[in-house]
């Protein structure tokens, strides 16, 4: 199966979200606090916090997005660097993203971090690398990726500035910068691919 560890990785983090949705506890343990890992070391927090959601919608949302572009760049990143590596990728991608927010929030008791949209938006992003032009559905009317982009980085710059609606979109785009560079780290000829196709549009590919 081609997509393996994108059908596990949704399969778990569906069963961990849906278990803290109902075990406050759980969801307690898991979360990104960072006093917790500032004081008390635990590291852990870093990932875990990636595996459970706010609510159902968030949930669906994120895995929605993982299952279309997860299975779209899994076979490339399995057939250079193994299936190990595609989950080493979207692991690393949940901490990555999350730094910059442990790092300006780490003497906050008051902050809460949770989600896998970092990760997500570092699967999406890999994605548009290799296929800029492709069509991205956004409520049914599609997009161009590249354009997709520039209005989710565009609008989480904004929205990370001005704050006040509880969404980490500081991961979002550290995420997305994070899984492009890992992809052209991992394979460098994406980049002058990317700048081809960028000058040369065909809607759809």
């Amino acid at each position: 199966m081609q997509s393996i560890v994108t059908f596990v990785l949704i399969g778990v983090t569906v069963f961990v979200s849906w278990q803290a949705f109902n075990n406050r506890a759980l969801l307690e343990r898991l979360i990104l606090w960072p006093p917790a890992i500032d004081r008390h070391r635990q590291y852990d927090r870093l990932v875990t916090h990636g595996f459970i959601h706010a609510d159902s919608q968030h949930l669906l949302f994120n895995m929605i997005t993982l299952f279309f572009f997860g299975r779209a760049i899994e076979p490339v990143f399995v057939d250079r660097i193994g299936m190990l590596g595609f989950a080493a990728f979207y692991l690393s991608a949940i901490v990555m993203a999350i730094m910059p927010t442990y790092f300006r929030h780490q003497k906050d008791a008051g902050y809460r971090s949770l989600g896998a949209s970092g990760a997500v938006s570092a699967v999406l992003f890999s994605f548009i690398l290799f296929a800029p032009w492709s069509l991205i559905f956004v409520f049914f009317i599609p997009v161009p990726a590249i354009l997709y982009a520039a209005l989710y980085i565009g609008y989480s710059i904004w929205m990370d500035r001005r704050g006040g609606d509880n969404v980490n979109h500081s991961a979002h785009l550290w995420g997305a910068a994070y899984g492009m560079l890992f992809t052209v780290m991992m394979e460098p000829r994406v980049a002058s691919t990317f700048m081809a196709r960028l000058l040369n549009p065909s809607l759809g590919g």
